[in-house]
């Protein structure tokens, strides 16, 4: 009889031992799934704050500012502009001031794409 209680008290033992030792693997288990939602809630947060800066970054008026600026670039007239032909020749969009001719005689240009869109197109 004594080796019969003595045998249950081992095993009793065991199974209390190994309840704590997974009650302690939980609780890490628990901790690190903690931390990672903590991590996942400042990266969302942080996600929205670079979303936020990118839109205040784009906005057309800064783009046109910064062009301007840094860029040396300038808004597009009629002055400035220049159409080119598929051929590749230039014709300036504001002609100059040319002799004037007779009413009857009336010339057409094929249409011409502006100088921007035919160097996109390349």
């Amino acid at each position: 009889m004594a080796r019969i209680n003595l045998l249950l008290l081992l095993a009793v033992i065991a199974t209390a031992l190994y309840l704590v030792h997974t009650q302690y693997l939980s609780r890490q288990l628990y901790t690190e799934l903690d931390r990672a939602q903590q991590d996942a809630r400042r990266l969302e947060t942080e996600r929205d704050r670079l979303q936020v800066e990118k839109r205040a970054q784009a906005t057309p008026l800064r783009v046109e500012k910064l062009a301007k600026e840094q860029l040396q670039m300038r808004t597009t007239s009629p002055a400035i502009t220049q159409y080119v032909r598929p051929d590749g020749s230039v014709i300036p969009a504001v002609a100059p001031a040319a002799p004037a001719a007779p009413a009857t005689a009336t010339t057409t240009r094929p249409a011409a794409k502006p100088a921007t869109a035919a160097r996109a197109a390349r």
